[in-house]
């Protein structure tokens, strides 16, 4: 389920610095690595960002104590010998200059054009060339005596050679020297850059030859759909639905200043021409700033080549063998020429991809129609695909034809029995287009069964046009309730904003059983999610269950059954368990079987409570198999979701990570509801990740919750966000977050504490904060549930948490003893990082009874087990609550910057040691005294929770800087 789609949308107040987006990560990569010096190469096509990252970066690093020498080439600078120099050494005062002998400042400063040079004199040849590399590094080396020194350089690519030559001269010598960040575009040839992309294959050896050892190499990753939108968002820009951001993330390829233009033009042909939004299958304007450069690389192919590429774009899945078939006799020869040119990608497979996905839009827009039609006459004939072939055939059809419609149809069934809804949805549509006019309602019938085919696609904004498409002339009850289905269903999380849907529905139901019980099962679904109660939920299911069993609806009995059990386990009703095995039992219906809200999905959540992970992993396993080969893609990411919370409960936390951004990827992807996403990702960046990534991402599933008006996850993200500020030893916030789950889940009617495990977290902050006494009630009231429920799994954390209530009041022995206990349950039942992080509750009251050596083993237990587990924050935490003899919660480390702490002196010093240098190198390097250095190292220790060099070390290479 995902938001409803709204139209456009009243602009948001300007923002004078629209903010960098989707690069925080990236950025603090490269900062720590320039931290320690070395050099850096940002590299990526046009449009992707470099410039924005490599400006962010030496702003910061400027911010921080850094002295920044720039330089920007463009092309036509780049026969212009010296010009990056004399841009870089543009801030160096002739002061400094005047400190070199005086043929080095006669050398250097006539390259800098600053004087005249003595007669003779080539800074470009022999002995002066050499002169004039000493001379800059002198230069450098004085500015880098007074604090750290980075050179930065912009479009790489055209920097003049003689300047290029010199830096590479310097990144090769040995000893310390100023750290480089350099930006490289790569990808294709631009109106700006003449030239074929061959005669700058050396461009990136040649561009990490400017930076120092060690080098990284690091590309600028294109933006996901969520960071597109906010962008948009950033830039002033309409506040586009979910489905129309993610084309333009599709068509953008992730590319911000492609998005930005592309966003631009159907803003002006909205907002300014009064034209209509496009729908799915319409193409998205192309403004001519991404036009034309397109249309000149195309024009300058050979006409053979010019064809092929018009064949491959009106193709579903062009092959090589498929254009060789369609008449592009030249094929290989063609692509080998697109391919060099950096417009096609050919896979092992033989599988064309266009590298610009702007390429076929603006090709076909182009285009002449009848040579547009030749080309889809040419696959329909070279088409062995069924599929495929109806679809051509059907581009060259003009009006009704039952043949074709028929034909089209039969191809859409096909599509959805190999598990491509899209291509279904996109053939059905066809299908009822050529459906000629009559009292069969053929067309109606078909064009509801695409819609529910864009459903399962997610191509929400498609199914509900489509429904209300129908609803605009159809009178059969049948068919204006399957139409009402759809627009329910498209809006996902957010039924907050169809409220009067099923008052319409009910009414053209006309009391028909089977359609009522289809409108109640919806009905149950909202009540929950928007009217915070399970108990009227329930009642819905019931009555949904009863009618689908009277009028022999199979599919919507399954689906209303799983629905009730679901309440069922959640309200603590003993019977939820006879109610799944009735909706378990045959006979099956396959949708019903493999939805992420039927009895299949549902069984690993009984799993779950009974603590049975093995087979809670088994059954999404299966289920995630069967519906990347034939599923909603709703239910994939809901699938997902599932498995990466199972992973994170069995201490698999790098897989729960990967799995849990897939599922993000897909909603973002085809435009659905992000929150339950969003609150995957946060648990597992709180597992295995970064505590910093785990709060963005809690924060974006509390927002979009609240946003769609959904009690049903509202809480969860709460919880999360909870969970990652009690673990950060921000216990009040903690509480009053873990307060409101409480509060909701409350309202909700939860009864079993195994369903949503928020108790023991909850009660932890309260103690941590001194609310002991409602810690304890907290406590009592969910050991009740669990112990009539018989969830151990549940009254291991319970025990956990009694002993921090424990440990709060003072009572230490009766908290080890508590720890002791509540660690070994935990391990019984399955649980290892529970049972890690209560081992470290376990090790830091063992040190405050004064029993060192429990303490250390309680410790090292708990870091094997995070270790093993891939659980990076809780490594780190941890090893800082083994080392450092204090009282306090163990917490996770706040994962921020280590150079804030330090005085910039203390910041060169740990940058240093960090890279390997002993105490003299340092004090040559800065021209400090070794006293001073060792004078800043020691209250750099301090600062840190140091003891070592090594852990300087751990601490620089895993933490980024302010």
């Amino acid at each position: 389920m995902t938001e409803p789609t709204s139209t456009l949308l009243a602009k948001r107040p300007e923002s004078p610095e629209p903010p960098v987006v989707g690069r925080d990560t990236l950025c603090t990569t490269v900062r720590t690595h320039l931290t320690g010096g070395g050099g850096v190469l940002l590299t990526g096509p046009a449009g992707i960002g470099r410039t924005t990252v490599l400006t962010r970066l030496t702003a910061e690093l400027s911010a921080r104590g850094h002295r920044v020498l720039s330089c920007s080439p463009s092309p036509s600078e780049r026969d212009t010998p010296y010009l990056g120099l004399i841009d870089l050494l543009a801030p160096v005062g002739d002061d400094t200059l005047a400190e070199l002998a005086a043929h080095e400042r006669a050398v250097l400063e006539g390259a800098l054009l600053r004087s005249t040079p003595p007669t003779g004199t080539d800074p470009a040849t022999g002995r002066d060339a050499l002169v004039l590399r000493i001379a800059v590094r002198k230069v450098l080396a004085r500015l880098g005596a007074a604090g750290p020194l980075l050179l930065a350089v912009d479009d790489a690519q055209w920097l003049d050679e003689p300047t290029a030559a010199i830096l590479a001269f310097l990144a090769r010598r040995a000893g310390p020297g100023p750290a480089v960040l350099a930006a490289l575009r790569t990808g294709g040839v631009t109106e700006e850059e003449p030239g074929h992309p061959s005669d700058r294959a050396h461009g990136s050896e040649s561009a990490l030859e400017l930076c120092p050892r060690p080098v990284r190499k690091v590309p600028v990753p294109p933006l996901t759909a969520h960071q597109v939108a906010t962008l948009l968002e950033g830039h002033d820009h309409p506040a586009w639905s979910r489905p129309l951001v993610a084309r333009l993330h599709q068509a953008s390829g992730g590319n911000p200043r492609t998005a930005l233009e592309l966003s631009s033009a159907l803003d002006e042909r909205v907002r300014i021409e009064g034209g209509d939004l496009p729908d799915s299958t319409e193409p998205l304007p192309v403004p001519d700033a991404l036009r034309l450069p397109i249309l000149h690389r195309i024009d300058a192919l050979p006409a053979s080549a010019r064809q092929m590429l018009v064949i491959a774009g009106a193709a579903v899945r062009p092959t090589v063998e498929l254009l060789r078939r369609a008449g592009c006799h030249r094929a290989p020869a063609d692509i080998d020429t697109c391919v060099r040119r950096d417009i096609l990608q050919v896979s092992d497979h033989g599988t064309i991809r266009f590298l610009d996905p702007l390429t076929p839009m603006v090709l076909q827009a182009e285009t002449p129609y009848a040579a547009l039609a030749n080309a889809h006459r040419a696959l329909a004939d070279a088409s062995e695909d069924p599929v495929e072939r109806a679809h051509h055939i059907a581009r060259l059809t003009a009006g009704p034809d039952p043949a074709v419609a028929a034909r089209l149809a039969d191809a859409a069934s096909a599509a959805r029995r190999r598990g491509a809804p899209g291509t279904a949805a996109r053939l059905g549509r066809l299908a009822a287009e050529y459906t000629p006019a009559g009292g069969t309602h053929a067309d109606t019938d078909r064009l509801l069964t695409a819609a529910e085919d864009g459903l399962d696609a997610g191509d929400l904004d498609f199914a509900r046009q489509l429904a209300h498409e129908v609803l605009s002339d159809a009178d059969r009850p049948a068919d204006r309730v399957r139409a009402w289905n759809v627009v329910i269903d498209s809006c996902g999380q957010a039924m907050a904003e169809i409220a009067d849907v099923f008052t319409e529905a009910v009414h053209d139901a006309a009391g028909d059983p089977g359609l009522l019980a289809q409108l109640h099962y919806r009905m149950s679904w909202r009540e929950w999610m928007v009217g915070g109660s399970a108990a009227r939920a329930h009642g819905h299911a019931v009555r949904a269950a009863g009618l689908a069993a009277r009028t022999g609806d199979r599919r919507t009995e399954l689906m209303a059954l799983s629905q009730q059990a679901a309440l069922e386990l959640f309200l603590g009703l003993p019977e939820a368990e006879e109610t799944l095995a009735a909706a378990l039992s045959a006979p099956h219906d396959l949708h019903a079987m493999i939805h992420h809200n039927g009895p299949i999905y549902l069984k690993h959540r009984f799993h779950l409570v009974r603590d049975e992970l093995d087979e809670a992993r088994a059954e999404l396993r299966t289920l995630i198999y069967r519906l990347r080969q034939r599923g909603s893609a709703d239910s994939l990411s809901q699938c997902l979701i599932g498995l990466a919370q199972v992973e994170i409960l069995r201490g698999r936390c790098r897989p729960a990570l990967t799995i849990a951004q897939q599922s993000l990827r897909i909603v973002e992807q085809v435009g659905l509801s992000q929150g339950p996403a969003w609150y995957a990702v946060s648990l597992a960046e709180t597992a295995g990740g970064s505590l910093s990534q785990a709060l963005a991402a809690a924060e974006a599933a509390r927002q979009h919750s609240e946003d769609d008006d959904d009690r049903l996850f509202l809480p969860r993200a709460l919880h999360a966000e909870g969970r990652i500020r009690l673990f950060s030893g921000q216990h009040e916030q903690a509480a009053e977050l873990l307060r409101r789950t409480a509060e909701l889940e409350t309202a909700q009617g939860q009864r079993d504490p195994a369903t949503r495990r928020w108790h023991a977290d909850l009660a932890e902050a309260l103690a941590r904060s001194g609310a002991t006494e409602e810690a304890d009630a907290v406590v009592n009231r969910a050991r009740r549930q669990a112990e009539r429920l018989r969830r151990p799994g549940v009254l291991a954390t319970l025990d956990r948490a009694a002993a921090v209530v424990g440990e709060a009041r003072g009572e230490l022995g009766r908290a080890a003893a508590g720890f002791e206990d509540a660690a070994a349950r935990l391990r019984a039942a399955g649980y290892p990082l529970e049972e890690a992080r209560t081992t470290v509750a376990l090790g830091r009251v063992r040190r405050r009874l004064g029993d060192e050596v429990a303490s250390h083993a309680a410790f090292a237990q708990a870091l094997r087990i995070f270790t093993k587990a891939g659980a990076r924050a809780w490594v780190l935490a941890t090893r800082a609550e083994r080392d450092r003899a204090e009282d306090g919660s163990a917490r996770l480390p706040d994962l921020g910057s280590w150079s804030e702490r330090l005085t910039s002196t203390e910041r060169s010093v740990v940058a240093r040691v960090a890279q390997g240098a002993t105490n003299r190198e340092i004090a040559a390097g800065l021209l400090l005294s070794v006293k001073t250095v060792e004078a800043a190292l020691t209250r750099a220790y301090r600062k840190l929770g140091a003891r070592s060099r090594v852990e300087i070390t751990r601490i620089v290479m895993t933490r980024p800087t302010a």
